[in-house]
């Protein structure tokens, strides 16, 4: 069936991955066509073949779930992110999703959630394990009361919007040039621009901004 979802699994514990085949396998929506147990071949893989959904450890050897959703950001990969995890925990989700990711499972409930999780995310939309959706909300809310106090966010534009996130994991102009690929000369006029749209005055306000609205941005 060539409609059917193409899906990698990646985990480094064979018996963990074992689970999540039979389980995937079984329903005839999804069509698994790789595996892996590392980062690094794991990003191969989804560079090469570009599958529809990726199921990543969030913890793995080589290259992290994270550090993989990194470097896929920005690329025109259409493969879409599901992070499994064993923590309940808030930063670990903001971080993934200010990284792209379009699903969280929580590894304790990983086979009653991964079919809906893997068609939630196929078809555009973000799941998250019902035990920590509660974030998602609280996330959503925090944005909305930052935009009330700075209306200047809806005016930045996507660029400035990523170097912001950037500027709050402390990278210096150098760093977040060479990852987006742009000159440290155009980075600082971003900056410039953000500053005035969000009425930043002082040498290191803008810092303290990204620093202290990173998990609302």
């Amino acid at each position: 069936m060539s409609d059917r979802i193409t899906v990698l699994i990646v985990d480094d514990h064979p018996l963990f991955r074992s689970g999540l085949r039979q389980v995937i396998e079984a329903d005839s929506r999804f069509e698994l066509i790789g595996e892996a147990g590392d980062g690094e071949s794991a990003l191969k893989f989804i560079l090469e073949q570009k599958p529809a959904v990726a199921v990543l450890d969030i913890n793995l050897p080589k290259l992290t779930g994270l550090e993989i959703a990194r470097k896929l950001q920005g690329k025109k990969i259409p493969t879409r992110l599901i992070m499994l995890t064993m923590h309940k925990e808030e930063e670990l989700i903001n971080r993934a999703l200010d990284f792209g990711v379009n699903g969280f499972v929580l590894k304790e409930n990983a086979v009653e959630d991964i079919l809906v999780a893997i068609r939630t995310v196929a078809d555009g939309g973000h799941y998250l394990s019902p035990s920590v959706s509660g974030f998602l909300i609280k996330r959503r809310n925090r944005a909305d009361s930052l935009t009330a106090q700075k209306p200047g966010l809806d005016e930045l534009t996507k660029a400035e919007r990523r170097i912001l996130k950037l500027i709050g994991e402390k990278k210096t102009s150098k760093e977040i040039g060479a990852e987006l690929f742009i000159s440290p000369r155009t980075v600082e006029a971003h900056r410039a621009n953000i500053c005035n749209k969000l009425d930043l005055r002082g040498a290191h306000s803008l810092l303290q901004f990204a620093l202290e609205n990173r998990s609302s941005l």
